[in-house]
């Protein structure tokens, strides 16, 4: 049953909020800098300066940032790559971008950026938005087989969205959305109960055995599907949170009043002044519509993403053509908006490819990256009805390469309400059997 608060109720929470984080910072100020140098928390420091602004935003409290500053000076140096293990990186590569917004030091800003592009260029050479961090990053380990641990998944994500907010470069939501639609469903069954320890873009065989030949650094079993709590440790705990952050990311406002619809999907958004329906089945179509309802008639910027794969962008005010380029930005419509408004964005999509790892080739159509349809055989070993566990292995060929001339065929079909397990795209092409590629003792 969902549950409404009436506005007095929320703001008597609100306010119960607000004292309960001032009471814990006070506390925090009193702690000795080695806080901050203290076990995985030194690595992890950005969470709680993006909580630090938020009650800073709503207190005015310059103590708060005060905190922020002994964050940045005693926690892990992000100006490089401070760790090599999946989540802390994941988590901590923005510090510096973070801190840019009280420093206004460019160099703060640009740390982010030039450190997240050095990990991706050694170990994110394999598509879905992740790098090879199956449990650290390991030099002599990055080609396609590797895997990224699902805390990791979720972690980037949530990274990627507040730099997105903080920065305004919807470069970020297209990485948001790559980690989302294609890395985030794999590592889960397609009921979101279970998951996996580790996704690995090449993975053809899910099976319940630790690895010994060193593919994976753990010593435990990482790729099936279960609950595994006491063996996945924190990732049962922590995937639930990937598509909370991205709906709670969807939606930004502007300094000047204005409406930013930065990650997109079916909602409904509300402000004091506007409330706007955003009808989509995107990312498994290209039209997403917005329907504008006030109050009273008021001007405000509307400004929407238009992802960086998208060449040819179509947007309409009413019907009206609205010039809008070639992506990654955002495109904004100035004008005095009147109930009943409609915005009409459309992002033509295409088959496209990329190359990885040398040889290795992705296929993508919009923000969607595919995979051959393989037989999927799921074996429950374990569990129970509510919480099952599952092997996954192949019943049909996956040793299949594209040819020179794919000559890709995109069909629509499936259903957007459930997919996946039914997928509202397909996409054919010319391949061929590659014999020699075969998997190893371990699979």
């Amino acid at each position: 049953m969902d549950a409404v608060l009436s506005p007095e109720a929320y703001a008597r929470m609100a306010e119960h909020v607000d004292a309960m984080l001032a009471r814990y910072f006070r506390f925090m100020a009193q702690q000795p800098n080695g806080v901050f140098v203290d076990g995985w928390g030194n690595t992890r420091w950005g969470d709680t300066i993006d909580v630090l602004y938020w009650l800073y935003g709503r207190s005015g409290d310059t103590s708060l940032l005060d905190l922020v500053r002994r964050i940045h000076q005693y926690s892990a140096d992000w100006s490089g790559i401070a760790s090599l293990h999946n989540v802390n990186f994941a988590q901590g590569f923005r510090e510096p971008a973070q801190f840019w917004l009280l420093s206004g030091d460019d160099q703060h800003r640009a740390a982010s950026y030039r450190t997240y592009d050095t990990m991706m260029a050694a170990y994110g050479q394999f598509p879905g938005g992740g790098f090879a961090g199956d449990e650290n990053a390991r030099p002599g380990y990055s080609d396609p087989r590797q895997g990224f641990e699902t805390c990791g998944v979720v972690e980037f994500m949530a990274s990627h969205e507040l730099l997105t907010r903080i920065t305004g470069d919807p470069l970020w939501a297209d990485r948001t959305e790559d980690l989302a639609f294609n890395m985030l469903p794999a590592a889960l069954d397609p009921q979101g109960k279970v998951t996996h320890y580790v996704t690995s873009a090449n993975s053809v065989w899910l099976d319940d055995v630790p690895k010994t030949h060193r593919q994976f650094q753990n010593d435990f079993a990482m790729q099936a599907y279960k609950p595994g709590i006491d063996r996945y440790r924190c990732c049962p705990h922590n995937y639930g949170q990937g598509w909370p952050y991205y709906v709670e990311e969807m939606w930004h406002t502007t300094s000047d009043g204005g409406v930013v619809a930065t990650l997109y999907g079916p909602c409904t958004v509300t402000t004091p002044s506007v409330s706007i329906t955003e009808q989509t089945t995107y990312p498994f179509g290209d039209t997403v519509t917005f329907r504008l309802t006030l109050p009273t008639a008021r001007a405000f910027p509307f400004s929407l993403r238009i992802p960086g794969w998208c060449g040819s962008p179509q947007l309409t005010v009413n019907g009206a053509a609205v010039d809008a380029k070639a992506g990654p930005r955002f495109v904004t419509v100035n004008r005095t908006w009147r109930s009943g408004d409609t915005v009409v964005l459309r992002l033509p999509m295409s088959p496209r490819t990329r190359t990885w790892n040398h040889q290795a080739v992705s296929v993508d159509y919009g923000p969607l990256t595919f995979s051959l349809k393989i037989t999927e055989q799921w074996t429950r070993f374990d569990g129970t009805d509510d919480w099952p566990s599952y092997t996954v292995q192949p019943g049909s060929p996956w040793n299949v390469g594209l040819t020179q001339s794919p000559g890709f065929t995109v069909t629509s079909s499936g259903s957007t309400g459930d997919p996946f397990t039914t997928p509202p795209v397909q996409m054919t092409a010319q391949a061929q059997d590659i014999p020699d590629w075969t998997v190893d003792g371990e699979h």
